[in-house]
């Protein structure tokens, strides 16, 4: 066995806080490398292929991209920085040998800053710290280098990961240097630096074929592609190999189809591939996720690396409101279930389980904002369903105690709001472990906050900021049950009956609370259309029209004045609606309403409730 270097290649993936300006720092690198024509038009953070994903200014899904520097093949991957996409960060660090620790000069180490590095430097991955946007005002690159050095020893690294390289970048602006005080010309700089301190691959060339498929990608036309690295050996177009190892063991013999390797964007064919290439193979059709594909006659899976648990779970239902199948295309169980189980194919830290009745669905995943992605992806994709609200996932230990999951949240908000958030908090039953002031007159908390304590608070924060204040937050880990939480404090206003909204009805509704909807909607009983200050819900009849009469009155017939409604975003209402309560879900509307749409039925059950 000869252990050789691949001298021309590296592999690296880029791991930052969401926001910190990966995608946007690829830009600049492929723009450089002359991936792109002089006279081509490039959209902004063109790796933000998803539509989901360029509305949201966020990286939902890994991307592999490739660059040349001289005559070094550089294989990137842009990794998400949303601690619910954490599955996907794990698995991706297992295809390169180095990361590049993203650092906002502003920000410094935030929630997911902390949780990437430490998924990194757990695997022995070498890392080159970039403290991006010093052009920002307000930027403080020597702070913030002292932040991430105290990150690094709290996580334990070794001596060797605390020797990082240091670059500053301004992403924007499309410029590195190794002085902050000193502006750039253009990004040579960091192209030097990984070249000279990511290690190249190692492996041996001539060994048995070994290829780890740490994720997937799905093409309607030529169906599964396994994306992964070649660990050992060569792999060749036509070559049968062995899958195995896995979640879950299922030995099999397959045919390579086709091989990709990157080269800027695209994928490229290519007959053969080696030891720390970056691959995609087709035609492999049941490959799931942490398989290996190994040599006939020498099957050695790798091991693959474990997958935090989920944290949240929602139930997805067949809609059976009075308004279902009007919108959707597949509105059937089997069409909500085969979607789901689709799902988990390729996104790995989501489990769909069927349950008692064949019309629901328990889906689990890493936060909310994970299973609101879905759920949006879902509704595009013409699906028409309804959630519960999102549950956390309680867990038990040896003595048969209660455990329930801890999010570490960090925030920063005007001084003058700090007030107003602790107290919010503390209701939430959230303990502050670090407070700290910056120059520009805005104050740094952290907190242990029970995951249940953060749903519905967001809306609530940024209400209590005027909008200034930023929250992020991370999984912590399982502590003890903290006790109850009053998770809301708000009724719903609820229709009285079938038809449409009118502004008569709509105008006498107002005086009760905040209104969800406006004139001319259409509704059915047991709808949610407002929101009511007092802790209790109202049922009022907002189709309500002006009796017609002959009698003219001066003053009373004047125009109706309807104070504007507040339109429910799909996280708004996931975090709006109680436990009796479901959002339903349609390509064209999102609707909250009663789990019992009778007004009758919904006192007899809570009557009885009552005298049990």
């Amino acid at each position: 066995m000869s252990i050789q270097k691949s001298e021309k290649l590296r592999n690296v993936a880029i791991i930052a806080h969401v926001d910190h300006g990966k995608t946007t720092l690829v830009d600049q690198l492929l723009r450089q490398s002359g991936i792109f024509r002089t006279n081509e038009n490039v959209a902004e953070r063109v790796m933000d292929s998803g539509d989901l994903e360029r509305e949201r200014g966020i990286t939902i899904l890994s991307k592999n991209t490739a660059v040349m520097y001289g005559d070094t093949k550089i294989n990137i991957v842009d990794t998400p920085g949303h601690a619910d996409f954490g599955g996907e960060v794990e698995r991706i660090l297992m295809m390169v040998d180095g990361v590049l620790l993203l650092v906002d000069a502003f920000e410094g180490c935030m929630p997911q800053t902390r949780f990437v590095l430490k998924k990194a430097l757990g695997l022995g991955k070498k890392p080159i710290v970039v403290v991006n946007k010093i052009d920002r005002p307000g930027a403080r690159p020597a702070e913030v280098i002292d932040e991430v050095l105290d990150l690094f020893i709290e996580l334990g690294a070794d001596e060797e990961q605390l020797e990082f390289p240091v670059v500053y970048a301004s992403g924007r602006d499309g410029y590195a240097t190794y002085d902050p005080l000193e502006g750039g010309k253009d990004m040579q700089p960091l192209f030097e630096t990984i070249v000279k301190e990511i290690p190249a691959p190692a492996g041996d060339p001539d060994g048995e074929t070994q290829v780890l498929f740490s994720n997937i990608d799905y093409d309607d036309y030529v169906g599964r592609i396994g994306v992964g690295r070649v660990e050992r050996g060569r792999i060749k177009v036509g070559q049968m190999v062995t899958i195995c190892g896995g979640a879950e063991e299922n030995k099999r013999n397959a045919r390579v189809v086709k091989l990709y390797q990157f080269e800027g964007l695209k994928r490229v064919e290519y007959e053969s591939a080696t030891v720390g290439d970056l691959i995609c193979v087709s035609g492999i059709q049941d490959l799931t996720i942490g398989e290996t594909a190994c040599a006939l006659d020498s099957p050695q899976p790798l091991p693959f690396v474990k997958i935090d648990e989920p944290t949240v779970s929602m139930n997805f239902m067949v809609n059976n409101s009075p308004f279902a199948g009007k919108e959707g295309k597949y509105v059937t169980s089997r069409n909500i279930r085969d979607r789901l189980f689709k799902e988990v194919e390729t996104n790995v830290a989501m489990r769909v389980e069927e349950t008692d009745s064949s019309d629901t669905f328990k889906v689990s995943g890493r936060g909310e904002l994970h299973l609101s992605i879905l759920i949006e992806q879902m509704r595009r994709q013409n699906y028409e369903f309804q959630v519960s609200r999102p549950t956390v996932i309680y867990k038990k230990d040896q003595d048969g105690k209660l455990l329930e999951p801890m999010e570490l949240l960090m925030i920063e908000v005007p001084d003058s709001y700090v007030g107003a958030v602790m107290e919010k908090l503390g209701t939430r039953k959230a303990e502050i472990l670090n407070m700290g002031s910056r120059e520009s007159g805005t104050t740094h908390l952290e907190f242990k906050i029970p995951s249940r304590g953060l749903m519905g608070y967001r809306s609530e924060f940024l209400t209590d900021t005027n909008g200034n204040g930023i929250m992020n937050h991370i999984f912590d880990g399982y502590e003890p049950f903290k006790g109850e939480i009053v998770s809301r404090s708000q009724g719903s206003i609820i229709a009285h009956e079938a038809g449409e909204s009118s502004a008569y009805g709509l105008f006498y509704a107002q005086d009760r609370g905040r209104m969800f909807i406006g004139a001319g909607v259409p509704v059915y009983e047991g709808m949610i259309v407002g929101s009511n200050p007092k802790n209790e819900d109202i049922v009022v009849n907002v189709c309500k029209k002006k009796h017609a009469t002959n009698t003219r009155a001066s003053g009373s017939d004047e125009a109706l004045k309807l104070v504007p409604h507040t339109i429910m975003s799909l996280e708004q209402s996931l975090e709006f609606i109680a436990d009796d309560e479901l959002v339903e879900v349609t390509p064209k509307s999102i609707r909250m309403r009663k789990m019992i749409l009778s007004k009758e039925a919904r006192m007899k059950k809570f009557m009885r409730e009552k005298n049990s």
